[in-house]
């Protein structure tokens, strides 16, 4: 999700558009381990559970610092997302069918074999409802371990992996519309319909004022939020409406991109991670890691990812519906499926929709997707730098 200008500072640089967004993930994970298992947390809690907001009878805006953050907060993490997949799909590497095709189908096998690795270890168990959890790959994360790669990694494998992770987010978007939603409201589903119609008509005439689209985004966001779909699908539907190109030259899509992405990558994706792994280490909790849900989420992270990443191009390059990547063999497209398998952010907010009914159930996935995720990581990054170096010898 790096669309920064390039800073002249060598060191702003770094934290904005290398490895910087990743390692601070990274950073407050660990903070949150440790709050989590320290006498800090009672109090940690107490600021999570906190009510605060506008409440009266027609008006519901009164929630807790949690679900502000997962819901509100996220919903501009998913408004990035968003845009990026439409700048893909306009005029990137998801433009025309050719190029779109080896990332679609990558991203398609990435997201089935974890799915049907999970399904197989909770078929008949109440845990099945978590079947999503183990799907989608962490962009910020994956992309931060390539680049800390750096050229060890050919520049259009980097490209592969961001386009995968990019049609992967918006496989997990669809999945979360159509498979977590509440009992639906109607009439809040056909206002936001009318209200996001509205936006099309702006873009269609030539607005370019990003207000328009903004302040209808919000309203947007509450009558979703109400409708019993999860709110941050707004950000996408809001982002999928703002304009690309405008006559005069400017892009406010663009300028949205440059203005959020920092505040997206340095304090809101850190601001999540630091609310929702705050695993708290119990008794049982290293055998719970041979439960059916902890199976299913690290070996569909950890196997079913790169299996089915590779597997699916491996088809589509074989078949020639689609060309592989320059400078690219085989085997760096395994090891991009294993960078895949860091599930992070987008697997921990589908395991709080899943299970956040149940305290133990969400704990023992957390913990089971940071295990996987570290050794996605760990795994991938090794085998890559291994196939540079034999290339080299």
């Amino acid at each position: 999700m790096n669309h920064q200008h390039s800073p002249s500072n060598p060191l702003t640089k770094f934290f904005l558009a290398g490895p910087g967004p990743g390692l601070l993930l990274i950073f407050c994970v660990i903070i949150s381990l440790f709050i989590a298992n320290s006498p800090l947390n009672s109090g940690f809690e107490e600021i999570l559970n906190f009510k605060f907001g506008f409440h009266s009878e027609s008006i519901h805006l009164k929630y807790t610092t949690l679900t502000w953050i997962n819901d509100g907060l996220m919903a501009i993490f998913f408004l990035l997302v968003g845009l990026e997949i439409k700048k893909e799909l306009v005029e990137g590497e998801l433009a025309t069918p050719k190029k779109a095709i080896l990332p679609i189908f990558g991203a398609l096998g990435g997201v089935i074999f974890p799915a049907l690795l999970f399904t197989l270890f909770n078929f008949g168990l109440p845990t099945l409802k978590g079947w999503a959890t183990p799907m989608a790959t962490d962009i910020a994360f994956a992309l931060a371990i390539v680049s800390i790669l750096g050229d060890k990694v050919p520049t259009s494998l980097k490209v592969f992996l961001a386009a995968l992770a990019i049609v992967d987010d918006l496989m997990a978007i669809i999945v979360i519309a159509l498979f977590y939603a509440t009992a639906l409201n109607f009439l809040y589903l056909g206002i936001a319909a009318a209200i996001t119609a509205g936006m099309v008509i702006f873009n269609r005439i030539g607005v370019k004022n990003l207000a328009f689209y903004l302040i209808p985004g919000l309203l947007i966001w509450y009558f979703i939020h109400h409708s019993g779909i999860h709110a941050t699908i707004a950000g996408v539907i809001t982002a999928f409406c703002i304009p690309l190109h405008h006559k005069s030259g400017s892009s406010p899509l663009e300028d949205l991109v440059a203005a959020i992405s920092h505040p997206v990558n340095l304090v809101i994706m850190p601001i999540f991670a630091l609310v929702n792994t705050n695993i708290t280490f119990m008794d049982g909790m290293i055998e719970g890691l041979t439960s059916p849900l902890s199976y299913g989420i690290i070996i569909g992270l950890v196997i079913g990812k790169p299996l089915g990443i590779t597997l699916f191009s491996i088809i589509s390059i074989k078949t020639g519906i689609c060309t592989a990547p320059e400078k690219a063999s085989l085997s760096h497209m395994i090891g991009v499926g294993m960078l895949a398998g860091i599930g992070f952010t987008m697997s921990i907010f589908i395991a709080v929709l899943s299970f956040s009914g149940d305290p133990l159930l969400l704990g023992e996935s957390k913990f089971a997707i940071l295990l996987a995720s570290i050794t996605s990581a760990t795994v991938g990054s090794v085998y890559l730098s291994y196939l540079h170096k034999k290339r080299n010898v």
